[in-house]
């Protein structure tokens, strides 16, 4: 047995769901339903994928976090995006990026109107297109979690040691502690534990979890993404919530460290500091993003070209905000599988892989229901 099928034992997988119900059969008999938030997209994903949702008990729910950075993206900073191609600029950035709706426009159009939009694998090809074409400015779409920061901000450091000047980043970065705070502060969110990003965890570690477990009682298990990941955290959660614990539990420790990453912990505070971040359906959380020092202002596209990313405005029906809060299950909401789809998105919650509304779409729509929608 390989490593891969050895986390996707179906022997396994069917004793973790006779020990669940076990569990959602006790906590019935106390009167008790369980809502656990999977914080990560690719945890989305993965529930959708191996019908996870579809093997627990009536009484235990899992509801979608705020957890894909594109589905997080505020339209304004799309705006802004815009706008700098608009001035010339070459924009380098991720694929899941260019359909991202902004206020009016996403990148595909601003690329079919003439904008210079430029799909990268790598951060580092932002430098490269730099030193390509020494007379224009590249401005590359820096956003992302924790896992992705420190090879992002990794173009500063490549482009002060090439003496590249002609390059700059507009952040949008996203710190996931303080986004769980904020959902755990909203008095209309029902959340009764989280299961943790893993890959967000193996850069911060297991005790970033511990202040807000011990504030909300509520507790909190770090899984990875395979199927018998996700049955071992919801069943971790279950046995703490029977012993009405709520403490944080590293059931990833293969790869999760208490500590986390000190390296990437390290380059990150190196070029970057806390401020507060706009999150697309959420609003404004107080120090929830990072951007760049002032020392390194000449890499910083806002300050750069006098543009500061503004809020922007969503489409009316869209109801992104409130998937990713836990309050709406995608199917509730009007547009879904209607005018929103994976081939024509209204919300980022559509266009990400990691987007809930596309989990939903792909893995949980019957296929007739499906449309044009891949």
């Amino acid at each position: 047995m390989n490593y891969i099928d050895g986390f996707r034992n179906p022997e396994v997988a069917a004793q973790f769901v006779r020990m669940i119900a076990e569990q959602g059969r006790a906590l019935a008999g106390q009167g008790r339903r369980v809502r656990i938030m999977e914080v990560c997209g690719s945890h989305t994903m993965a529930i959708g994928r191996y019908g996870i949702r579809q093997l627990l008990p009536e009484n235990v729910e899992l509801i979608s976090g705020p957890g894909c950075p594109v589905c997080v993206t505020d339209p304004g900073y799309i705006d802004t995006a815009i706008a700098l191609a608009g001035k010339g600029a070459i924009l380098a950035t991720f694929g899941d990026m260019i359909r991202v709706p902004g206020s009016d426009s996403d990148l595909t159009a601003c690329r079919s109107g003439g904008g210079d939009v430029r799909v990268c694998y790598s951060p580092s090809a932002a430098v490269e297109l730099a030193r390509a074409h020494p007379e224009r400015e590249v401005v590359f779409l820096a956003i992302g979690f924790e896992t992705t920061i420190a090879p992002v901000v990794s173009i500063v450091e490549e482009a002060l040691r090439a003496g590249v000047r002609n390059v700059s980043l507009l952040t949008a970065f996203k710190l996931v502690p303080p986004a769980l705070h904020a959902l755990l502060a909203d008095k209309e969110i029902k959340i009764d534990a989280f299961l943790c990003p893993a890959h967000v965890s193996a850069i911060i570690g297991s005790r970033a979890y511990e202040p807000f477990a011990a504030a909300y009682r509520v507790p909190c298990v770090i899984a990875g993404f395979e199927p018998l990941d996700i049955l071992y955290g919801v069943h971790g959660i279950l046995g703490q919530a029977l012993k009405n614990e709520a403490r944080v539990e590293n059931q990833y420790a293969r790869v999760v460290r208490p500590e986390g990453n000190p390296k990437a912990q390290a380059r990150i505070a190196r070029y970057l500091e806390p401020v507060d971040a706009s999150w697309r359906g959420i609003g404004v959380i107080p120090s929830s993003g990072l951007g760049l020092r002032t020392e390194f202002a000449a890499y910083d596209a806002e300050r750069k070209f006098g543009l500061p990313v503004r809020p922007g405005r969503q489409h009316a029906g869209c109801r992104c905000g409130d998937v990713i809060k836990g309050k709406l299950r995608p199917t509730a909401c009007a547009l879904f599988a209607k005018v929103c789809n994976p081939d024509q998105p209204v919300g980022p919650c559509m266009v990400s892989a990691e987007g809930t509304c596309a989990a939903y779409f792909k893995y949980t729509l019957p296929e007739e229901k499906r449309g044009g929608g891949k």
